[in-house]
Order: C-alpha cells, then sequence, then structure tokens
C-alpha cells in the first residue's frame, strides 16, 4: 500500500486514517499477545483517548469488540481447520481464559466452540458425500 501525505491510507474501499490502519495492522498481527488500548495507541502514535474515540469513528466499533472479532475470526478458522484442544485454540489466539474464550465466542457465533467445531465437520461431510 502506497502511503500518502494526507494522513489517510487508501484500503481498498475508502480512505482511512493511517494511525487507524496502524492499530488494525498491529491488532491482527498481535491479537494472540495481551492487547491493551494504550499498547495500540502507542503502535499507533497517539493517546489512548484520541486513539479510542477516533478508531470507533473509523471502524463502528470499540476497540474491545474489534479485538475479540479478530480473535474470533482467527479462532474460527482454526476450529474449522486444526486439530487442536478448544483450550490450546483459546491461549493461541489470545484469549486470557477459557471463559473468557467461551463467552466471546459464543456471542459471535451463537454456539460454543465445540458445537461450532462439530457443526463444521459435519457440514464437510456432507460436502464431501456430495461432491
Amino acid at each position: 500500500m502506497k502511503k500518502d501525505t494526507s494522513g489517510y491510507q487508501n484500503n481498498g474501499n475508502s480512505a482511512e486514517p493511517v494511525r487507524i490502519w496502524k492499530a488494525r495492522n498491529f491488532i491482527h498481527a498481535h491479537s494472540n499477545e495481551e492487547l491493551s488500548l494504550g499498547k495500540v495507541a502507542r503502535a499507533a502514535n497517539t493517546s489512548p483517548n484520541y486513539f479510542s474515540e477516533k478508531f470507533k469513528e473509523a471502524t463502528g466499533t470499540t476497540f474491545v469488540q474489534y479485538v475479540a472479532r479478530t480473535r474470533f475470526e482467527k479462532a474460527a478458522a482454526l476450529l474449522r481447520g486444526a486439530d487442536l484442544r478448544v483450550s490450546e485454540i483459546a491461549f493461541a489466539t489470545g484469549f486470557q481464559s477459557l471463559s473468557q474464550f467461551n463467552r466471546v465466542f459464543k456471542k459471535f457465533a451463537a454456539k460454543s466452540p465445540s458445537e461450532y467445531r462439530a457443526a463444521q465437520r459435519r457440514k464437510a461431510k456432507s460436502k464431501g458425500r456430495d461432491g
């Protein structure tokens, strides 16, 4: 991506403030680590309060929700394709506890991680028989 001097980064769909672009990239690269608002704000070269406000304006979601969604998406991919225990996936994707992982996962998928994995495997088996 080419950096433009206006302070915005073209992400393919629309211009996004460079600091928000940096923050989103940092979150995706480090989502398996403990992430705080302060740590990500520093990576984006801004103060935590200003960053929090601008992040929500730019993404339509809070920092905490964005991090949870990012971790959920990575965990869902692992549940579909990796033969790891649910607890291993939880910690590998940055969740601090299994209960936090289960709560967040159920919020986004409307089922537990184990139920999600079982449903995905059933779906894959039926596709294998059909095709």
